[in-house]
């Protein structure tokens, strides 16, 4: 992820030169529970980048760049090649009911994605497929959201919408016929929708430094709630960081 970053930083010099954008950088503990029975929370340290120039962007762990839009006063849209990481699946050693079950690896997606944005209504939709071919998979994400402000206090709440293509949810919550057991049946899971609801929360101590939440909760497809594997059916998750935004 840092070289990522670096990497994009140097684009951004060039491509910048005599222009002044805001970037924001932070770091903060990420957490996520997992819907495996057995299986302990992901805990991370997270670094959290934001930048936007109306070419490149950066949020939080999601890179793009634009190459279709149009921006005026009140309404904007484009459209942008972006990628992400993905943080899922687990290891047989996780948990003594996955023993026998081959690994479900995190895995790095991209695609196309589009955003909108009137007032303070944003929308954002991604077509993602797997590029490190993992589960070899696609997925179709869909967010709508509204930022308000209560004094210093920014709140951007959202609802999200994911469709899962069969190979992707069968790669995380199936089981084959080879790691079947008397306790854990063959299951082949099919496509399925994962609804979720998240929001943002930002709190500026100085003109630079200030505190950024993401509170993050989805329910898993009937597909996947249907696993013998699974043992919670919403998977929560959450980042606290410190930020610092700086003239760039």
């Amino acid at each position: 992820m840092m070289k990522i970053f670096f990497t994009l930083l140097l684009v951004l010099n060039l491509y910048a030169q005599d222009k002044k954008h805001e970037l924001t950088i932070g770091a903060g503990p990420y957490i996520q529970t997992q819907p495996y029975k057995g299986v302990d929370n992901i805990i991370l340290p997270s670094p959290f980048f934001y930048y936007n120039d109306g070419l490149f962007y950066a949020k939080w762990s999601r890179f793009g760049v634009y190459f279709l839009g149009e921006k005026t006063d009140d309404f904007s849209w484009a459209f942008s090649l972006t990628a992400q990481p993905r943080v899922y699946g687990y290891k047989a050693s996780d948990s003594p009911y996955l023993s026998g079950m081959d690994d479900r690896k995190n895995s790095v997606e991209a695609g196309l994605a589009f955003s909108a944005q009137k007032d303070k209504l944003f929308v954002d939709a991604m077509l993602l497929t797997d590029v490190l071919h993992e589960q070899n998979a696609w997925i179709l994400q869909t967010e709508v959201g509204y930022e308000f402000h209560i004094k210093k206090l920014s709140i951007y709440p959202s609802i999200l919408a994911t469709y899962q293509s069969a190979k992707f949810t069968d790669y995380y919550y199936g089981v084959k016929s080879n790691e079947a057991t008397l306790s854990r049946p063959q299951y082949s899971a099919g496509s399925g929708v994962q609804l979720g609801l998240q929001t943002y929360l930002k709190y500026p101590f100085t003109k630079s430094i200030a505190t950024l939440v993401n509170l993050h909760a989805e329910k898993l497809s009937s597909q996947a709630k249907d696993s013998p594997l699974v043992q919670d059916n919403t998977i929560y998750s959450g980042l606290v960081s410190l930020i610092y935004t700086f003239e760039y």
